[in-house]
């Protein structure tokens, strides 16, 4: 009988063991996720109360599954003013079209569009706001334009003696750090400062950055509250829940988008006008050198007017290659540029501007106009990385002032 009860206690206490084991593997597990700024309220919610509040928002500006401004406003939160960058508030408009001033429909709060006629706030815009709050998903790249936008807001709000509230959101491409450095002759709508393709900062960490390397005009320093994204270092994945734009739909593109982005600069589509974009590569001329093929079409809210539009376009499909060594490797791939400038038949097309008008500038993308000599030349990858430095090392040394995680 004290076997049996012996036996019937080791049981009882095995189960009770695990199950507390388990559990307690569920609250690592939840302490270790990561959180951003915006869902960390209790951090910033007292801060706002009393204040006029003017906010830098988008579609991927959630606290939860919740718009931040919908979910800010039912906590009584006095918004006057919401201001929208490229794609727009509501993130529905085309690459690079221009956005008007609207009036959200859903809340009724004025939206001042900071990619139309106006590229930052003005005094106006800012009169009867106390605090301004940025929450948008960055992807990292130099030739995204959300850092542009920063820069312009942390501007208007210096020049007004306005504090800005940075809500911090994870890097997807905080692991690399790669890519020439913007030449200062080729700055552009594409390319403000002098970074890297892939900066490897947050949103919070590329402000700090801007203040401290004096780049805002006539050196103006922005005051700044950041609210850290909990839990993370920039070596962590990070799948983003809502997409930044209407052409990085998946997180595969999102992924590619650093190595794709340029051949914006050249003859090939990257699948805007597709559902699929910056996960294919191709054009016409590729017939007979690649078995698959996509057609651009007009899709609205996407790409209304795409290369090569209802033209099949040949070359690669990328939608399933393996972005782990791109993480593994923190590097840029430019074996795909090697690759189908050797494929296309036209060279002296390939990176020709007046071709069409919806190609990119290259050496703009680039940041430099080695890259594309480097190209036709047949210069060896290890050689054209050789040619990053010692710009790029000293990049990397600046950045670690500004870092706030690991």
């Amino acid at each position: 009988m004290k076997r049996f009860y012996s036996s019937l206690f080791l049981a009882l206490f095995t189960v009770f063991f695990l199950a507390s084991f388990t559990d307690t593997q569920k609250v690592v597990k939840q302490q270790k996720q990561i959180i951003t700024g915006a869902d960390q309220i209790s951090k910033y919610l007292p801060y706002l109360k009393g204040k006029r509040i003017g906010m830098l928002v988008n579609q991927t500006s959630i606290i939860g599954k919740s718009a931040s401004v919908d979910s800010l406003l039912t906590l009584g939160v006095q918004i006057k003013k919401v201001f929208g960058p490229e794609h727009g508030f509501r993130g529905n408009a085309s690459n690079g079209a221009k956005v008007d001033d609207n009036v959200d429909p859903k809340t009724g709060i004025p939206i001042i569009s900071l990619y139309g006629k106006n590229r930052k706030p003005t005094k106006e815009h800012l009169a009867d706001i106390d605090l301004m709050i940025f929450d948008v998903q960055d992807v990292g790249a130099r030739f995204y334009t959300y850092i542009n936008t920063l820069s312009h807001v942390m501007e208007a709000c210096a020049e007004n003696d306005k504090e800005l509230l940075i809500l911090d959101r994870p890097n997807p491409h905080g692991f690399c750090v790669d890519g020439p450095i913007l030449e200062p002759h080729l700055k552009s709508g594409i390319g403000m400062f002098p970074i890297p393709i892939t900066h490897g900062l947050t949103i919070g960490e590329f402000a700090q950055m801007l203040n401290g390397e004096g780049w805002l005009p006539n050196q103006l320093k922005c005051k700044l509250r950041i609210i850290k994204v909990a839990n993370y270092t920039h070596d962590m994945p990070y799948v983003l829940p809502v997409a930044p734009s209407p052409n990085l739909n998946t997180q595969q593109s999102i992924m590619l988008y650093p190595s794709i982005c340029m051949f914006e600069g050249t003859i090939l589509s990257q699948g805007r006008g597709t559902y699929m974009p910056f996960t294919v590569l191709g054009a016409p001329a590729l017939k007979g050198k690649y078995e698959f093929s996509f057609k651009p079409v007009s899709l609205k809210g996407m790409s209304e007017t795409p290369l090569h539009q209802d033209t099949e376009c040949y070359g690669l499909d990328l939608r399933k290659y393996d972005t782990d060594i791109f993480v593994k490797s923190k590097k840029l791939n430019l074996k795909w540029l090697f690759e189908l400038y050797a494929a296309y038949p036209y060279k002296d097309k390939f990176f020709d501007m007046s071709y069409s008008k919806q190609m990119g500038n290259f050496d703009k993308l680039a940041g430099t106009e080695n890259l594309k000599k480097q190209i036709v030349a047949g210069t060896s990858e290890e050689e054209i990385r050789k040619s990053w430095e010692p710009g790029l090392s000293s990049y990397k040394k600046m950045r670690e002032k500004y870092l706030m995680y690991p």
